[in-house]
């Protein structure tokens, strides 16, 4: 099949809206908000996502948010991400955003959450593409500032579908955000978490045990607990796996080294993901491509990942059907 990787209707579950900032529109957004950045052009920006880790990704991160200062910039950004998402066979995205990050810089839910709403709506309207909102707390901030966030967001949780855990993973165990998610759980949220990327099985333990997450961001090592696999086959808890992060920032050396083959023979639920795009040098079509290719994956891995996509989603039934069966005219040629 000619591009199946582009063709094939999926689902993307795990991308941070702001890690689809792509340098162009970071110099343009800095133009116009009249912010400093601290690289003079887009090659130096691209010269510094040469990551060594996790943490030396985010330190460019969060310099890069620092130009969304209006709604404006968050439609911007938003629409931006959709409208590349969808010419990649993406039909519903479950989008991360951190609030945190925004409101220490003095933005508020007002002004970042009706940027997003215009953008999504939009999409539906012109692309016929679904999205949800995933609010994370950054988990290298206290537990309380969580707390203190969720309380902030009620008013402005109308597209908001769960929670998420993110930011530096390393000595940040879920278990501390607890009570977070259970205010989270009581207003009606759903609740996934970064787990297992830098950071050991025993955080993706906890995240299923102390925050009862549905579905576990990265989980790559996992295969580190064979009992956790095993659980995690058998409750078929959706796994969002980002090959070229993982790559990107030296999860593994590789693509060609990457554990998504065993995850697959270990039957585990594992979705293909794009993370931080404008970052990792990719979006989930190039993702899909770059496992098929690195990976030797045939068309019909690719496709039962597409169908995972969709049955890790939170959407309802009658919108799964619909993808499925979109799936399989695709597929069919």
């Amino acid at each position: 099949m000619s591009d199946l990787a582009s063709r094939l209707p999926k689902a993307e579950l795990h991308i941070h809206i702001e890690g689809t900032l792509e340098p162009e529109m970071m110099f343009d957004l800095a133009d116009r908000n009249r912010v400093e950045l601290p690289w003079r052009d887009v090659d130096e920006v691209r010269a510094a996502y040469r990551f060594t880790d996790l943490q030396s990704f985010l330190d460019v991160y969060y310099a890069g948010a620092a130009v969304l200062r209006t709604e404006d910039d968050f439609a911007d950004l938003m629409a931006a991400y959709l409208r590349r998402a969808h010419a990649g066979g993406v039909r519903h995205a479950e989008i991360f955003f951190d609030p945190q990050t925004h409101l220490r810089r003095g933005v508020g839910f007002p002004v970042f959450m009706e940027g997003f709403r215009r953008a999504m709506a939009a999409a539906s309207r012109e692309l016929g593409m679904s999205s949800a909102l995933i609010m994370c707390f950054l988990r290298d901030l206290p537990p309380a500032d969580a707390l203190a966030t969720l309380e902030q967001a009620e008013p402005h949780l109308e597209g908001v579908v769960a929670v998420g855990l993110d930011s530096a993973e390393q000595g940040h165990p879920p278990e501390p955000f607890a009570d977070a998610y259970r205010r989270a759980k009581a207003l009606g949220l759903r609740a996934v978490a970064h787990a297992g990327e830098e950071g050991p099985a025993s955080y993706i333990r906890g995240a299923l045990d102390t925050l009862g997450v549905e579905r576990v961001d990265h989980g790559v090592r996992c295969l580190e607990d064979p009992d956790l696999v095993a659980r995690l086959r058998d409750e078929r808890i959706p796994l969002t796996v980002c090959p070229l992060s993982n790559v990107r920032l030296r999860v593994v050396d590789r693509i060609e080294d990457h554990p998504l083959p065993r995850l697959l023979e270990e039957g585990l639920v594992v979705t293909v993901n794009s993370d931080d795009p404008a970052y990792f040098g990719g979006y989930v079509d190039d993702n899909f491509r770059a496992v098929a290719d690195g990976l030797g994956l045939d068309d019909a891995t690719l496709v039962g990942l597409a169908r995972n996509s969709v049955d890790a989603s939170f959407l309802d039934d009658a919108r799964k059907r619909a993808l499925h069966a979109e799936i399989d005219r695709v597929a069919a040629g």
